[in-house]
C-alpha cells in the first residue's frame, strides 16, 4: 500500500474508526499524489513568475491559447477561467459558493460540521466516487422499491454489492419508516450498511414530511446503535423543487454528526437544481465533527478524480460560479420554480377531478420533476408501447403497472391533452 494512503488510513482509525471501517478495499488503497505533475505544476503555478514550463496546456500572449471562433461565443469570459484545467477538486470559488448555498437552503446544517463540497462530474459521478470509496462486493445497499434504475449499475453492476430494498410507501401512502427500519437492522450481522435516500424521489416524485424525516435520521441512529455502520447518502439530485408540506431541507442536516457510526454524505448539484442538465457540475460533501478526518476523506476522493476523469470541466463550473454571484439569481430561479409549481399542481388537479378513475390511481407525489401512475389492469409496457404508436407520446414503464410521467417537460396547457392521451392508450390496450 502506498505510504500516503496508509496516512490517510491511520488518520482516519484515529479520528472515527467506524468510518474507516467503512471503506472499501479501493477506499482503503486509494490516496491523492503529493507528488507528481500535479502538485509540482501548483509549486510553479504560485513561485515561477517567468517561465512555467509545467503543465499541458498551451500559453499565447500571456494567456491560454484558443481558437478565436469560440471565444467569441464566451466572449463574457476571460479565457483563462475556461480553457485552464480546473482544480480536481474543483473551482475554489465555485466550492465556497456553493458551500454558502447549502447553507442559506439549509439552515440546520450551519451548526454541524461538514466539508467544502468536491466538485463532481454532475451526480452520478458523485455516487459513483461513493461506490468506490465504500462498497464491496456482498456489501448492502439500501434503497426503496421505487428508485432510480443507475443504482443497480453504480453499486450492484460496478462494485458488486447486494441491492436490498423495503417498500417506499406504508399502507397509509407515506414513507415506510418501519421498513426502511427494518431493511437496515437486517444488515446487522454484516454491521455495514450503504443507505441511498433521494427525495424528491425518481420516479414518483415523493419527498416525505418532517415527522418522516425524523423517523428516517430515527431509524439509522437505532441501526448505528446496534453496532451498524451507516453511509448515509442524499441524493439531492431534485433538491430545492418541494411544492407542498414535505420535508424543505435535506436530510444531510438532520444526519450530519448524528451518531459515531453513521457517515453523511450530500450529493447535488446545479445539473437539475439551476436547469443545467448539459453542464455537469455536481458536488459531494462528507460530514463530520473532525478536520483531520473531513481532510483525509477529501484527499481519497480526489485520488479517485485523479485516477478517472483528472478534473471537472472548468467551463461549465465557471458559468454556474456566474450564475451563483449574480443580483439576478434567486429572481429568476424562483420564476422557474413558479412554472414547475405550477405544473405539478395542474397534474394533481387533472387527476383528482375523477375524469380518470377505474384506469389507474397515482402514488402521492408533492415535488421534483415526475409523478408515477398505478394502472389498475393495463399492462404498463403495452400502455407505454401504445402512447408511441400512434400517438407519438413517450413515457417510462416501471415494473408490471407503474408508468412514470415527467411533467416538467411539459408545457402546462398541454398536461390535459398528455393525461387524456394516456387515458385513452390505457382504454386501447384493455380493448385489444
Amino acid at each position: 500500500m502506498n505510504p500516503l494512503a496508509e496516512q490517510l488510513n491511520e488518520t482516519l482509525q484515529k479520528e472515527n474508526p467506524h468510518i474507516f471501517a467503512m471503506l472499501s478495499k479501493l477506499g482503503r488503497d486509494l490516496y491523492f499524489p503529493k507528488e507528481g505533475i500535479l502538485s509540482q505544476s501548483a509549486e510553479a503555478k504560485a513561485k515561477a513568475k517567468k517561465f512555467n514550463a509545467t503543465i499541458g496546456i498551451a500559453i499565447e500572449n500571456g494567456e491560454p491559447m484558443h481558437l478565436k471562433l469560440i471565444q467569441d461565443t464566451l466572449s463574457s469570459y476571460k479565457p483563462k477561467d475556461l480553457y485552464e484545467y480546473a482544480p480536481p477538486a474543483g473551482k475554489p470559488e465555485l466550492r465556497s459558493a456553493w458551500r454558502a448555498k447549502m447553507i442559506k437552503e439549509n439552515p440546520a446544517v450551519e451548526a454541524k460540521g461538514f466539508g467544502n463540497p468536491i466538485v463532481t462530474n454532475a451526480l452520478t459521478h458523485g455516487l459513483s466516487i461513493v461506490a468506490d470509496l465504500f462498497a464491496d462486493s456482498g456489501d448492502a445497499v439500501v434503497i426503496p422499491d421505487k428508485n432510480w434504475e443507475n443504482y443497480e449499475l453504480t453499486f450492484g453492476v460496478r462494485r458488486g454489492a447486494e441491492m436490498v430494498e423495503y417498500p417506499l410507501y406504508n399502507e397509509e401512502m407515506q414513507f415506510n419508516s418501519e421498513g426502511f427500519r427494518q431493511a437496515l437492522l437486517a444488515q446487522k450481522d454484516k454491521g455495514k450498511a450503504i443507505v441511498v435516500l433521494n427525495f424528491p424521489n425518481n420516479p414518483t416524485g415523493y419527498t416525505p414530511g418532517p415527522k418522516e424525516g425524523a423517523e428516517i435520521a430515527a431509524a439509522i441512529v437505532d441501526a448505528a446503535n446496534e453496532g451498524v455502520n451507516v453511509v448515509a447518502v442524499t441524493d439531492d439530485a431534485y433538491f430545492g423543487l418541494f411544492f407542498e408540506d414535505s420535508m424543505q431541507e435535506s436530510l444531510f442536516s438532520q444526519l450530519a454528526d448524528v451518531h459515531p457510526r453513521v457517515l453523511a454524505v450530500k450529493i447535488d448539484g446545479a445539473t437539475k437544481e439551476e436547469y443545467v442538465w448539459g453542464f455537469r457540475v455536481g458536488f459531494i460533501t462528507y460530514a463530520s465533527n473532525s478536520q483531520a478526518a473531513l481532510a483525509a476523506l477529501e484527499q481519497k476522493t480526489l485520488g479517485i478524480i485523479r485516477a478517472t476523469i483528472s478534473s471537472g470541466p472548468h467551463p461549465s463550473q465557471t458559468f454556474v460560479l456566474h450564475a451563483l454571484q449574480s443580483s439576478q439569481f434567486d429572481d429568476q430561479k424562483a420564476q422557474k420554480y413558479a412554472v414547475m409549481k405550477g405544473r405539478a399542481n395542474c397534474v394533481k388537479d387533472l387527476l383528482d377531478s375523477g375524469r380518470y378513475d377505474g384506469a389507474w390511481t397515482y402514488y402521492p407525489f408533492n415535488s421534483g420533476y415526475f409523478m408515477c401512475l398505478k394502472l389498475t389492469e393495463a399492462s404498463a409496457e403495452a400502455v407505454r408501447s401504445r402512447l408511441l404508436d400512434p400517438y407519438g407520446i413517450g413515457t417510462i414503464a416501471l415494473g408490471e403497472h407503474d408508468l412514470r410521467v415527467a411533467f416538467s417537460c411539459i408545457e402546462e396547457e398541454n398536461l390535459e391533452e398528455l393525461f387524456d392521451t394516456i387515458h385513452q392508450a390505457v382504454q386501447d390496450v384493455l380493448a385489444d
